[in-house]
């Protein structure tokens, strides 16, 4: 993992860490939204290298899968 890959991914995990801190006042299902965004973002960087496109899309794949959890 080079340089920018490693950047790429320490700052989704850091926007990650900070935006589940303002989940507070949000419904479940916002939170659940959130928190699969997250995880997909993550997930995406990881699987593509730390793809832009990849986490992009990682983080609306998991959005749509988070939101739908009941």
């Amino acid at each position: 993992m080079n340089t920018i890959q490693k950047l790429v991914l320490h700052t989704v995990a850091a926007t990650l860490v900070l935006g589940l801190a303002g989940c507070a006042g949000m419904s479940k299902q916002g939170q659940n939204t959130a928190v699969g965004a997250g995880i997909g973002a993550v997930g995406g960087a990881i699987l593509t290298g730390g793809s832009a496109v990849g986490t992009v899309g990682g983080a609306a794949v998991g959005g749509v899968i988070g939101h739908e959890v009941r």
